[in-house]
């Protein structure tokens, strides 16, 4: 009687370590499944995020390239209808500064500033909005720098823009042009006046 209680003590022992091993194992299982979705999930985002940075960077360089192309053929466009126009060419191969001009063409030169200016405006907000590169800007600076802004009617013409321009972009444009900031008055001011450019 004493052997057959210690036989049933001994086999409900070992049924209830079976039983403890089994729930262990279970239990272990199942972590070890959510640790390993969780792994996976990780990985996931991060190949999503590197994804996602690569189009990131593919996009922006395709902006910045259409708008490239876009101001260079308009400045393309631009020089070429110049050169197919002769009497315009004979126009522009005038010295501005020394030839007596008629007052019409003085507006033509004022208006042909004004589209020199819209444009280098255009570029250079691109260009601070990472857009383009700095080349396209350089190369409509080169055109003013020939001295165009200091013929009779460029002083005018930037005066009358540059109250639309932010401080920043007048400091350095004037650097670029004049040498540094324009603190005297615009000596040739009465220019549009004179023109009939300008009624008070």
């Amino acid at each position: 009687r004493s052997s057959r209680l210690a036989d049933s003590q001994r086999k409900s022992l070992s049924g209830l370590q079976y039983n403890t091993r089994k729930s262990y194992s279970s239990r272990m299982t199942l972590e070890t499944l959510i640790i390993l979705a969780q792994f996976v999930a990780a990985l996931g985002v991060i190949s999503s995020v590197a994804y996602l940075a690569i189009q990131v960077r593919q996009n922006a360089k395709i902006t910045k390239a259409q708008f490239g192309h876009s101001l260079t053929s308009r400045l393309y466009e631009r020089y070429f209808l110049a050169a197919k126009d002769q009497e315009f060419s004979r126009f522009l191969a005038k010295n501005w500064s020394m030839d007596e001009l008629e007052d019409y063409e003085y507006w033509r030169i004022t208006l042909w500033i004004n589209t020199c200016l819209v444009d280098i405006f255009d570029t250079y907000d691109q260009y601070k909005h990472g857009l383009v590169d700095i080349t396209h800007l350089n190369m409509r600076m080169n055109l003013l720098k020939a001295g165009i802004m200091k013929t009779r009617m460029g002083r005018p013409t930037w005066e009358f823009w540059k109250v639309n321009r932010t401080p920043e972009f007048i400091e350095w444009f004037e650097i670029e042009i004049y040498g540094g900031p324009l603190t005297d008055t615009d000596p040739e001011e009465s220019a549009w006046q004179d023109l009939n450019m300008k009624r008070d």
